[in-house]
């Protein structure tokens, strides 16, 4: 590295929740932005528009953003004539940056990577309870307070060979086939995008959407939501699902048509773990809270807790990096943004 490569303390602002910012960045973050740049305002901004906030815009250099940021347009972006870089602290960056942030050469950075894992391993963890149908075993043995005998369990249930089917390898998706590949699952993939090669390589077969939702024991939804992904999970496929089969969904609730997911898992004929749902927030009388056979979870998988660290982490290295000028990890290129959750 020469001397010419290292660039002047950078000028940074976080944009996000103040919630946000205390849970992700905290005092450790904030000492650790301090060492290598200059913060000229420890509290982030939660808007763009106000004069106190187009000043502080004119002179950044990166942005720090995570959920609740307000949207990188092109009015904030000549509000901010010198910035460079924007290094988010969540996974999508949908909600928050636009095309005009590519347009003009900015960098993008996102801690997708770092909010995958706990989604993976929240997945992983859920089919295996769902093999061995521990919530609901659970439930009767509490209820009835005896263990049953080995001729009365049913002989399905168990995770040897099961068939678990993966809807789109997306990051998340490619995570989890990862993990299942040292268990004794039969794993199918549809993706549109994948070559049976690649299928290969995560030990998964490549099928199509009706073969994943006829052959597969527990389904597992990965797909990110657009425009074309809206209702992707139709009746159709929903019916033509095994009884007491799963749906596993951690991605997005509007994937899936949910009057006939209702209808199917109030009828008895499959189950379900819902970590989304549309609406995300179920109103108190959604008849999907009175289903023995759904486990609602209150979008958990992703990063929460002592997890918001390995966020912050991430960040914190792609800022140290971006400022000594060496290669950024996690950036985004420009037409992962169409494609992306």
């Amino acid at each position: 590295m020469t001397p010419s490569s290292i660039r002047v303390r950078p000028t940074v602002l976080m944009a996000m929740s103040a919630v946000v910012a205390d849970r992700v960045i905290g005092p450790e973050g904030l000492s650790e932005i301090n060492r290598i740049a200059e913060l000229p305002q420890l509290l982030p901004l939660t808007e763009f528009h106000s004069p106190g906030a187009r000043q502080l815009l004119h002179e950044v250099e990166v942005l720090i953003t995570g959920w609740g940021c307000p949207v990188i347009d092109e009015g904030t972006l000549a509000a901010a004539p010198h910035l460079r870089a924007i290094i988010h602290t969540a996974g999508s960056i949908r909600p928050h940056v636009t095309e005009a942030c590519f347009d003009r050469g900015i960098k993008v950075v996102s801690a997708a990577s770092a909010n995958a894992q706990p989604v993976v391993e929240y997945t992983l963890a859920m089919i295996i309870l769902e093999g061995k149908r521990v919530l609901e075993r659970a439930s009767h043995y509490h209820r009835d307070r005896r263990i049953p005998s080995l001729g009365e369990t049913d002989s399905s249930l168990g995770n040897y060979h099961r068939r678990v089917g993966i809807l789109s390898a997306s990051m998340i998706g490619r995570g989890v086939m990862r993990l299942l590949h040292h268990h004794d699952f039969r794993v199918l993939l549809c993706d549109p995008y994948v070559e049976e090669s690649t299928a290969r390589d995560y030990g998964a077969e490549l099928v199509s959407i009706e073969e994943l939702f006829e052959r597969c024991d527990i389904v597992s939804l990965h797909t990110p939501l657009l425009p074309s992904t809206r209702g992707l999970v139709t009746r159709r496929l929903l019916d033509s699902m095994k009884p007491g089969a799963v749906l596993i969904n951690t991605a997005r609730g509007a994937l899936v048509d949910q009057e006939a997911l209702t209808d199917a898992v109030s009828a008895g004929k499959i189950r379900a773990v819902l970590d989304v749902t549309e609406p995300e927030q179920l109103p108190t009388n959604d008849p999907l809270w009175d289903c023995e056979n759904v486990l609602v979870t209150p979008h958990l998988a992703g990063s929460q807790g002592n997890e918001l660290t390995r966020l912050r982490e991430l960040a914190l290295g792609e800022l140290s990096r971006w400022t000594v000028g060496e290669p950024l990890r996690h950036t985004v290129p420009h037409d992962a943004l169409k494609m992306s959750a």
